[in-house]
């Protein structure tokens, strides 16, 4: 294996204005929206520090206290939920806190997520990085990140995390044009375009919210103009990564995805999610599965 650094930091980027959840994310972050009971932000920090990542900044951007908040010590609650002798809340109150370092950047405008990326350069410094995005949650049982970083530990450059679709989705997504390496699941990354029309996309394999990022990915931000939408694109940015030599940071890999993800950034996929981890939930499901199947029963064919 060849000798690259550790990749040892993470970046969520976490300052978007989460126009799609209004009227609740007017003053609630849309990343704090709890999954049953825990925010989505927590599973998102809780996915990095399970792959060994524990040095976590996070991108912000106003009216988004609540996050710093929610991963700070709470000194008032922590004594009401002990002086009750509430030991269990109190240790769900504690693992908020203790997960991880955290850190915190401001986005000043939003400019795309590249321009995100970019704002953690001085926290990152020369080293490569994990970035993922709170829309996204990926099962704990599905350790994607974990392949990713093994990957990147084996042939250097960056890592893009790919999950096949049907072809009338890809205009959503970053879609990428890859090709087989001798590993089944890993491919090199010869193009990547963003949210291209059915007829444009090279494949129906999309780039989903994880990333792991040569340090080289900051000189070429800086230098990316604004692409689709008018913002600075992280996909743009990889692709000229990827036609870059590997001594300097180049080349761009992809690691096929066939597992459980979530997708919390639209209010129907939100709403998914919840039943299915309320579905899984040893405390809630021998209560909630007869409920909701009788719902269902009650409402089928209205």
């Amino acid at each position: 294996m060849a000798d690259f650094a550790p990749v040892l930091k993470a970046v969520v980027p976490a300052a978007g204005l989460g126009t799609r959840f209004l009227p609740a994310t007017k003053a609630t972050p849309k990343e704090m929206l709890p999954i049953v009971d825990k925010p989505a932000i927590q599973y998102v920090v809780e996915e990095a520090v399970a792959a060994g990542l524990n040095d976590v900044l996070m991108i912000t951007g106003r009216s988004k206290r609540s996050i710093e908040d929610h991963f700070d010590r709470a000194y008032e609650l922590e004594d009401a939920l002990r002086a009750k002798g509430d030991e269990d809340r109190l240790a769900a109150v504690h693992e908020s806190s203790d997960l991880a370092i955290m850190h915190y950047v401001r986005q000043g405008e939003p400019r795309g997520l590249g321009h995100a990326v970019h704002c953690a350069r001085q926290h990152v410094g020369n080293e490569p990085f994990a970035v993922l995005l709170g829309d996204d949650m990926i099962d704990a049982r599905d350790q994607l990140l974990t392949r990713m970083i093994e990957v990147r530990q084996k042939h250097g450059g960056s890592v893009v995390a790919l999950m096949e679709v049907e072809p009338d989705q890809v205009s959503a997504y970053g879609c990428a044009a890859i090709e087989a390496t001798d590993e089944q699941d890993v491919v090199k990354i010869t193009d990547l375009v963003e949210k291209p029309s059915v007829e444009e996309a090279p494949s129906n394999w999309i780039i989903i919210g994880r990333y792991v990022c040569d340090p080289a990915v900051f000189d070429v931000l800086e230098k990316t103009p604004p692409g689709r939408g008018g913002e600075i694109q992280l996909t743009d940015a990889l692709r000229t990564l990827g036609d870059m030599p590997a001594d300097q940071g180049g080349g761009v890999y992809g690691v096929k995805f066939r597992g459980r993800r979530y997708d919390t950034g639209n209010k129907l996929e939100y709403l998914r999610t919840v039943v299915q981890f309320a579905s899984e939930r040893s405390d809630l499901a021998p209560e909630f599965m007869p409920w909701l199947r009788e719902f269902v029963r009650r409402n089928d064919g209205e």
